[in-house]
């Protein structure tokens, strides 16, 4: 583990330690027995480049274009594959709100843990249309 940062000596170079760990790199801090990892958004979304989400698509009888995850439970119908792909990107803004408001549940829960860094990675994006490039 790189250096760890005790939680006293950071709260009083507060600032300093901010310009560090968004200008220059993350930083490890320990608060009596707990650590955690400063890291700017940047960096976050470096890390987070390579989560895609695969989505499927079924052309029903009618015509409209039937879409999923396979490791998400949303499921939305639309008129084209297009118009599919954004209302699941829209749906997935909206688990990513939930998960994120209801954290300690859905993170708890192994069967939606491994959501968690397609969550992020969804609510770093700035709008819509970033999150439209996450779906594969």
């Amino acid at each position: 583990m790189q250096e760890v940062l005790n939680a006293t000596e950071v709260r009083k170079e507060w600032g300093s330690f901010i310009d560090t760990v968004v200008r220059e790199k993350p930083k490890m801090v320990k608060r009596n027995r707990d650590f955690f990892l400063a890291m700017s958004i940047k960096h976050i979304k470096t890390i987070l480049i390579g989560y895609k989400i695969e989505a499927h698509y079924i052309e029903e009888k009618d015509g409209t274009v039937t879409a999923t995850f396979a490791n998400f439970d949303l499921v939305v119908n639309a008129p084209t594959q297009e118009a599919a792909r954004r209302a699941l990107a829209e749906e997935l803004i909206e688990y990513a709100k939930e998960y994120f408001n209801e954290f300690q549940l859905y993170y708890n829960s192994p069967n939606r843990q491994p959501h968690f860094p397609y969550i992020m990675a969804v609510l770093l994006q700035d709008d819509l249309e970033g999150v439209i490039k996450l779906i594969a």
